[in-house]
């Protein structure tokens, strides 16, 4: 029993003290909903924060508002650093809504106002020119190069306004609230893992809550952060319901290996070569569908074999490998974007953070990986807001490859679930929205 009281009065002195340093600021742009307006006022409020929306409700506002807000306030540069081409695409949505902003690649193009740039020019930005710094599609931090996030990080703590903006986190993935939170100067990554959490067996990858601890975790969690589902969760109206998602499993049949069934992959590595045994056969079952449609088409793929072979069989298409130059990437995103491409082939990973597509409502994927996170991700840059029809995703995969498709759907309903009661008590704690 002393020990237990001991732990939690450890937990009430170590994270409940975020004090306050922002200023108090009345959103006026009429485009913001009321929950937008109440997450930016909140967040400039505490002056580090963490905003965590789902796809579709509006973070490219709060952070635009938030930035301005700063710039005004300050009389300083703000800095809004993005994924590649999700910088222009921040830059249209400033200008259609009447902010002030550029794009810069270096420091001598930083003028007054907010200065969008990609991450990967951090390197020629100066960090102590600005008074305000926001992340958007913040959860990069967990996947960039350790050196590079840790210049981030460290660059980032001389400026006294910081936002984190992100599409809600992997309830399971602790890593990418740690890494927010220590980018905010809240708490470093290693002293939550310490304070909230225990690691199952050798395996230092896997993090859980402990127990007794939960409670406390969403509460320290609500003092610096939005988790929102939706605008219901914290008492304003339920956003509109999306258009019909039709999903169509398609599954490649295999050679009998075994004298009577096909042998199915276990291991990762296993479906890997599955993956690449099928290739060819998922390929062509991928233009043979894109050759009936019209309109634009997005292919999700996940080998470079893949992309070099559907370019090859599907007329008018153009791919963006990762291998290719940040130039030829902008092009062709943008490209697609704006109607110039009307058949994309790419990868979760290159394109499928950040990017609004609603004007296509036709994507296949060739395959699937394990990861549920690059999988919703890359639904929902066509299925989102702002989406006027309903959306069709074919899914072809070998029958070898194992239950990858059934792990995809345990992993949603799994999310669900857990996001749904991370937003209940994060809301619980929440003390920062008066309507």
């Amino acid at each position: 029993m002393a020990q237990s009281q001991h732990y939690s009065q450890f937990i009430e002195n170590k994270h409940f003290r975020q004090e306050s340093a922002g200023f108090d600021y009345v959103c006026r742009n009429p485009a913001l909903f009321d929950y937008q307006k109440a997450s930016v006022e909140w967040a400039l409020r505490r002056g580090k924060a963490l905003i965590a929306k789902d796809t579709g409700l509006g973070k490219t506002m709060d952070e635009l508002e938030f930035a301005q807000a700063v710039a005004d306030e300050t009389e300083s540069p703000v800095l809004l650093l993005a994924p590649l081409c999700v910088s222009h695409q921040i830059n249209r949505e400033a200008d259609r809504f009447g902010y002030e902003s550029r794009i810069v690649r270096c420091q001598d193009d930083v003028v007054g106002g907010i200065n969008i740039c990609n991450y990967e020019m951090i390197h020629k930005l100066d960090f102590s020119a600005f008074s305000g710094i926001v992340l958007d599609e913040a959860s990069i931090l967990k996947g960039i190069d350790g050196k590079i996030r840790r210049q981030l990080t460290e660059s980032a703590q001389r400026i006294p306004y910081r936002l984190c903006a992100t599409a809600t986190p992997a309830p399971n993935d602790f890593m990418e609230i740690g890494a927010q939170s220590e980018f905010l100067g809240i708490m470093t990554q290693v002293e939550m893992l310490a304070t909230f959490f225990i690691h199952d067996g050798a395996d230092t990858a896997k993090w859980r809550l402990k127990g007794h601890g939960k409670q406390k975790f969403f509460e320290w969690l609500a003092t610096w952060s939005i988790i929102m589902r939706d605008p219901s969760d914290y008492g304003f109206q339920p956003k509109p319901a999306l258009p019909l998602l039709d999903i169509e499993q398609i599954t490649i049949e295999t050679e009998v290996t075994d004298g009577l069934f096909a042998t199915v992959a276990q291991s990762l590595s296993e479906r890997l070569n599955a993956r690449r045994d099928t290739l060819t056969e998922r390929c062509q079952k991928a233009a043979e569908i894109v050759s009936k449609l019209e309109g634009p088409v997005l292919l999700w793929c996940g080998l470079n074999a893949e992309g070099d072979l559907l370019q090859s069989l599907i007329p008018g298409s153009v791919q963006v490998a990762g291998s290719d130059t940040d130039a030829n990437k902008e092009s062709r995103l943008i490209g697609f974007s704006g109607g110039e491409h009307p058949i994309l082939i790419t990868k979760a990973k290159v394109a499928g953070f950040g990017m609004n597509w609603q004007h296509c409502r036709q994507m296949v994927f060739v395959g699937l990986s394990d990861s549920f996170e690059q999988y919703y991700q890359a639904v929902r840059r066509c299925w989102r807001h702002g989406q006027k029809h309903g959306v069709k995703v074919w899914v072809i995969t070998a029958d070898s490859e194992g239950a990858v498709v059934e792990n995809i759907r345990r992993k949603q309903i799994q999310a669900d679930t857990m996001m749904s009661e991370m937003a209940k008590i994060a809301s619980q704690f929440f003390q920062g929205f008066e309507q």
